[in-house]
């Protein structure tokens, strides 16, 4: 369960440097996910992609923010990351602007996102690269951490349950 009230109006900046908010994205199921393109996670941008593919005529939209806070893993210009996620995973999601999502300069919207408990009952920082959070149209957020793959049954699950059959 959420403890962030609508993470759906908190604005933040796209690749171009235009404000956007995840409502801007449809008022369907959105997966939130920190991305970094030198992680030995990057893999998952594939599962990422398939549920974009699987899901997106549904109303699932992911949206990945680029963050280089982890060991220096997405050191790259927002074009060069850009290039790498679809060159290399064919990646047709949308990416947002850098961002940081730990620590006093945290984005907005991670800072709201981090309230959320995960399904051991933890909230706080972000623990690494690709952590998820599955944004339900009524704005309440589940959490899954870094190892928990994109398509893992337990995401799944959710977001077929708040998609229009």
């Amino acid at each position: 369960m959420s403890a962030v009230t609508d993470p759906r109006t908190v604005p933040f900046a796209d690749a171009a440097g235009d404000e956007k908010t995840l409502a801007d994205y449809g008022d369907g199921v959105i997966l939130v996910v920190n991305v970094a393109s030198k992680c030995g996670l990057a893999p998952q941008y594939e599962q990422l992609e398939a549920l974009q593919r699987t899901y997106g005529d549904r109303g699932l939209t992911i949206v990945g923010f680029p963050c280089n806070q982890f060991m220096g893993q997405e050191p790259g210009s927002m074009e060069e990351i850009l290039d790498y996620c679809a060159t290399t995973w064919g990646v047709s999601f949308p990416i947002q602007d850098k961002i940081r999502v730990n620590g006093s300069h945290a984005a907005p919207l991670y800072k709201a996102l981090k309230k959320t408990k995960d399904g051991a009952g933890l909230a706080g920082p972000i623990a690494w690269n690709f952590e998820k959070f599955v944004v339900l149209p009524t704005g309440e957020v589940r959490r899954f951490r870094p190892t928990v793959t994109p398509d893992d049954e337990k995401i799944v699950r959710v977001i077929e349950e708040h998609l229009p059959r």
